[in-house]
């Protein structure tokens, strides 16, 4: 499950800082398009052939993956997810940090930055699930082997993971009232014995988190409280995004990948730290920049 990020500036020029021309039609844009008509096709053939047989094809599963050689869903539970829910938050966010960095870095870096990243956060989540996924801690902390996968979150903290690098200073919100939300549907559905009472909570956290998604897409500061936005730098943005949730998870079931969230930042942060290297003096000014 991905997280909700708004990024407060963007460079006025349309050529990013690495001499690559930014266009109308960018990757990140085709990228949320590709998303969204995958989301669809996913859904139809989940009608016709069932949604245990389409997931089982198409999603990441330890065990399909090492035991039964299915290596492409490395790249199809990329573009898959578990609901509109899931997809809207996945794809706001890459609307946003996706551009963002894109500009920054250039289409054929972006590209290639989200599709082998996000293949790494799933070799790093099925690799840590298939081989230390067992007993209550191991199950816990990497999920288990038979966990079903998918969506968009690993490129995504990816992106955050670059950004953490090329512009640590730089504001963002971390819109954390849906995901609060999620958490306590959990909790209740676990802990909430009255079938009644649970549907009633359940009922009232889907209607608040409705009036998040509406509040977000408003754009209107007053509004957007609704969704409890924390403002925090880029560089902190990860740990604060990973951590909490790892620790959650020791105690309650979250349908949250976290070891993919950890391993597309692992990604991200190795190719920032290259950028930095390579583009010594570039990225020191877009650091700067973007630290008033």
């Amino acid at each position: 499950m991905g997280h909700y990020f708004r990024v407060y500036r963007e460079p006025s020029k349309e050529r990013n800082f690495f001499g690559l021309g930014f266009f109308r039609l960018n990757v990140s844009g085709w990228l949320i398009v590709v998303n969204i008509i995958f989301f669809i096709l996913i859904m139809l053939l989940s009608f016709i052939f069932g949604s245990e047989k389409i997931f089982s094809l198409f999603a990441l599963q330890p065990n399909n993956l090492f035991v039964n050689g299915y290596f492409w869903t490395l790249l199809t539970s990329m573009f898959m997810h578990a609901g509109f829910f899931h997809l809207f938050v996945n794809m706001f966010s890459l609307f946003f940090i996706g551009r963002f960095l894109e500009m920054l870095i250039g289409k054929k870096r972006f590209f290639w930055l989200y599709i082998i990243s996000g293949i790494f956060a799933g070799i790093f989540f099925a690799g840590l699930s298939y081989f230390f996924g067992y007993g209550y801690i191991g199950k816990s902390l990497f999920g288990s082997p038979g966990t079903f996968a998918v969506g968009a979150s690993g490129a995504l903290f990816a992106i955050a993971g670059v950004l953490a690098f090329l512009t640590p200073k730089n504001k963002v919100y971390l819109i954390a009232g849906p995901l609060v939300a999620l958490i306590v549907q959990v909790i209740i559905n676990k802990f909430v014995e009255s079938p009644i009472l649970a549907s009633i909570l359940n009922f009232l956290i889907m209607i608040y988190i409705f009036i998040s998604l509406f509040a977000i897409i408003s754009f209107r500061p007053n509004l957007l409280k609704v969704a409890l936005p924390i403002e925090m730098p880029f560089w902190i943005l990860p740990v604060v995004a990973i951590v909490p949730l790892v620790l959650i998870g020791f105690f309650v079931e979250l349908p949250i990948g976290n070891m993919a969230h950890l391993g597309g930042f692992i990604a991200g942060a190795i190719y920032g730290i290259y950028l930095r290297i390579k583009y010594k003096k570039k990225t020191r000014l877009i650091a700067e920049y973007f630290s008033r």
